[in-house]
């Protein structure tokens, strides 16, 4: 197979207008005469499939045994392009090339093609967020400090150590228990975040609420009271900036709670609700279809009513000065998680990313995309998050599935084929600042999942579940080995509180435990504080290019940039691997000229 380069990096991104260059080596037996690059534009501003544009690739040099064909190029119109290559060959044959594995060129009818991501405009995203590590807290469940004055419907928990709530048998689940965790908690633990590395911490919805989770919002202009103040959340954002952790909020901007000041549904608040009148000055920001008692709502749950997103009042609450953006954002917060953002409509999204630049180009936007979001359809529209005017980056699920499957005994092709595919695909500016997460307050916790024991039938069997002895040395193994390769891909790694001291959990709400100070695993805290160290001491190389290496037995990939190179070598199989090579473990800072790497574990040196 042959191995194509754009830009002379093995990426598929570039910019309208601007030079594109890519390299196409053939062997010269082949006899090949002339070399062309085919290209189609499937997505863009008018959503029609292009023409083919063919370029012929001159003959640059001879290497080797290898004929160079080398093209530079522009591309007037943005979107979504794919490309392939063709050959006329000594007798008139033509011979077709597409995208084989790992992105490598393949000879063969009817191969698929690579994508060429073509930006509306060349972008830059945060420098600051390339590097260190983000924390994602689930506001309720992290750390409780001082007594809750608790006035909401449900319970507090007395005992911190209590397992959250789940729908009890032909009952409907509430959300509705909560265990206080509050602003001075975090407060309290900005030592302790300091010293796992953390740069960034992503908080789940902390503006007032019903339930335990907020993503039911009930006033976007109020922190929920059990959370905290207004005054204790500036000295959060103030405290923290101190130590160099920025805050990053929760955005739910596609729906609000039925239990809002906007909808009202059982009058808990002083104003005239959607539901309770249509002369209310919200009730165009609802779709009813049945008034007042069928709307829209989010995935059918009438507990959070779809938001009308070109309502002009709406709109005017996130987006106009001191509205919802404008307030948080001047309070300090360095970036927005944009919850559900392939719901919002395309035109209300780069609307609300370009008001959220417009208070610092330095706000990092992280929007929720569970797939490649580069080419991601939602509602039957391509949705240009990388086109330079919307996101800087997404929750990179793609390298969560990824890394996780590698870990349980997946096939290291196939890890190697994910990964090499986002690369491909992504802007350079976008892959450094992914959110790559490998659990969250929507998945099962990563422990639990890398055990590969089966989630019991019943939610209480599930509730009360815990790993054996045995089972858990076996999911802790993989853990190590997974949150290794988090923190050396592309991207900044993202941890989801208590991963690293070992919590379990199924699905939602069982993920969502108190955190369990004083009973912290030593071994895996250990663990992410040297990740932590690692990431801080080799920023520099760690947003360098990615390119992955043959080897028959390991995942071996190598980070380069100016300051240097990091060889990262995985072994998800049971049996021992020694390699020769020279350089000193980026995590004890040993010198090594030989390697031995362990059964499922992760080696990263720094080879130059």
């Amino acid at each position: 197979m042959y191995d194509p380069l754009i830009d002379k990096k093995p990426y598929g991104a570039t910019v309208a207008n601007a030079p594109t260059h890519i390299r196409f080596p053939l062997e010269r037996t082949l006899g090949a005469r002339r070399a062309f690059i085919v290209l189609r534009r499937v997505h863009g501003k008018d959503e029609a499939e292009g023409e083919e544009i063919r370029f012929e690739m001159p003959l640059a040099k001879r290497e080797g045994g290898e004929d160079i064909f080398e093209i530079t190029f522009t591309l007037d119109e943005w979107g979504i392009y794919m490309y392939r290559f063709e050959a006329e060959l000594e007798g008139g044959d033509i011979a077709f090339f597409g995208r084989g594995a790992d992105g490598k060129a393949k000879r063969q009818d009817w191969l698929p093609e690579w994508q060429l991501t073509v930006s509306k405009r060349a972008y830059k995203t945060p420098n600051w967020a390339k590097s260190g590590v983000i924390y994602h807290i689930f506001a309720d469940r992290f750390c409780r400090v001082g007594e809750s004055d608790f006035k909401k419907q449900g319970r507090l928990h007395t005992y911190w150590t209590d397992r959250p709530d789940i729908a009890e048998p032909l009952k409907e689940y509430r959300a509705d228990d909560f265990f206080g965790g509050n602003i001075k908690g975090i407060l309290s633990r900005l030592g302790y975040l300091k010293s796992l590395g953390v740069t960034l911490i992503y908080l789940s919805p902390i503006f007032e609420s019903s339930s335990n989770h907020r993503y039911d919002t009930g006033d976007y202009l109020k922190i929920d009271e059990l959370f905290g103040t207004e005054e204790e959340f500036d000295t959060l954002v103030r405290e923290a900036g101190r130590l160099g952790i920025g805050i990053m909020l929760d955005g739910v901007f596609n729906h609000t709670g039925a239990d809002s000041r906007y909808f009202n549904k059982y009058g808990t608040y002083d104003s005239l609700g959607a539901y309770q009148s249509p002369k209310s000055p919200y009730f165009d920001w609802y779709t009813f279809k049945h008034y007042p008692t069928v709307y829209d709502c989010w995935w059918g749950s009438t507990v959070v009513p779809t938001v009308n997103k070109s309502a002009e009042g709406y709109k005017k609450l996130i987006l106009a000065d001191g509205g919802v953006i404008d307030k948080w954002t001047k309070k300090g917060v360095k970036g927005w998680r944009l919850d559900v953002v392939d719901e919002l409509p395309i035109d209300f999204t780069t609307e609300l990313c370009r008001r959220i630049k417009s208070e610092g180009e330095d706000t990092l936007i992280i929007g929720e995309v569970w797939e490649d979001a580069s080419n991601k359809i939602s509602y039957d529209k391509w949705r240009p998050y990388f086109m330079g005017e919307q996101l800087d980056g997404v929750m990179n699920y793609p390298f969560k599935r990824a890394i996780l499957s590698l870990a349980t005994g997946g096939s290291s092709a196939a890890f190697r084929e994910e990964i090499t595919r986002i690369l491909e695909n992504y802007p350079k500016q976008s892959l450094d600042v992914l959110l790559n997460l490998i659990d969250s307050h929507d998945t099962v916790r990563a422990l639990t999942a890398l055990s590969g024991v089966p989630a019991p039938e019943s939610k209480l069997q599930r509730a009360d579940f815990k790993l054996g002895d045995e089972e858990y040395r076996l999911a802790r193994e993989r853990l190590i080995f997974a949150s290794t390769l988090q923190f050396t891909l592309p991207g900044v790694p993202c941890v989801y509180y208590g991963d690293e001291a070992g919590m379990q959990g199924f699905e939602d709400p069982l993920n969502r435990g108190a955190y369990p100070w004083g009973r912290e695993d030593e071994t895996l805290l250990a663990h992410y504080r040297a990740l932590g160290r690692m990431r801080a001491k080799y920023a520099d190389i760690l947003q360098g290019e990615t390119t992955f290496e043959d080897d028959d037995a390991l995942v071996v990939f190598r980070r380069r940039s100016e300051a240097g190179e990091m060889t990262v070598l995985a072994n998800p199989s049971d049996v021992a691997v020694r390699r020769k090579i020279a350089g000193k473990d980026a995590l004890t800072s040993r010198s090594v000229s030989y390697v031995t790497v362990a059964p499922r574990s992760v080696r990263a040196l720094i080879t130059k």
